[in-house]
């Protein structure tokens, strides 16, 4: 098991300050992903910005509670409430405009897709979780928010089925990246490791350079 040799009561997400502007444009980006859900199903303000805030924080809320950080981040920095609550604003206001921006949208949800992955990954290490422990802890903390989007929307979860972007699985070997490479690198290189797995998974797949296969029943 790697040594983290973890400062004495310093959260680990907190640790890696330098990395927490990647943190802030995820939740805003993961915040406007929801919340633009929430604006082309037709719901109304509150239940836009109540999306939009589910979507930004609901991952980092998975991950301090599987890593032991409780109040949530969100609760003790109340930034990243405000933004999820400015981005649900933001997509409500310029719903149709911030459409056109959606690619850009969906860097900076990778970009948060990365970070999350990769702080949940770190913060299962410090529980002295095993490889499995820490790989399915990164996931659920990058994807946690995108599952209770979609099933709040009623929706299929997009992780389930979109094989030509890797979306789940990139997170999930952005964790064991950093699992594998904490005990050279330490924290904040770990860290950066897991971020640089994740997002080239993401471009990668975009590219259509690698898709999960599809198993098909007879008949289909």
């Amino acid at each position: 098991m790697p040594d983290l040799s973890l400062l004495p009561g310093v959260p680990l997400t907190q640790l890696q300050s330098g990395l927490r502007i990647f943190d802030l444009l995820g939740t805003l980006a993961f915040a406007m992903s929801g919340a633009l859900l929430a604006v082309r199903k037709r719901f109304d303000i509150f239940g836009v910005l109540v999306l939009g805030a589910v979507t930004a924080v609901g991952g980092g809320a998975v991950r301090d509670t599987l890593t032991g950080q409780t109040p949530p981040l969100f609760l003790r920095d109340e930034l990243y409430a405000w933004l999820s609550l400015g981005g649900g604003l933001l997509a409500f206001a310029f719903g149709e405009r911030l459409a056109r921006f959606e690619r850009t949208i969906q860097i900076f949800d990778s970009i948060g897709l990365a970070v999350f992955a990769s702080s949940g990954a770190l913060g299962a290490l410090a529980l002295g979780l095993g490889p499995l422990g820490v790989t399915f802890a990164g996931m659920l903390s990058g994807v946690g928010g995108g599952i209770i989007r979609d099933l709040i929307a009623n929706e299929v979860p997009e992780v389930m089925y979109r094989r030509d972007q890797l979306y789940a699985t990139a997170a999930a070997l952005g964790a064991a990246a950093v699992y594998l490479t904490v005990p050279l690198l330490g924290m904040v290189g770990a860290q950066l490791a897991g971020i640089a797995t994740v997002l080239l998974l993401r471009i990668v797949s975009r590219r259509g350079w690698v898709q999960l296969p599809v198993r098909r029943l007879p008949g289909e």
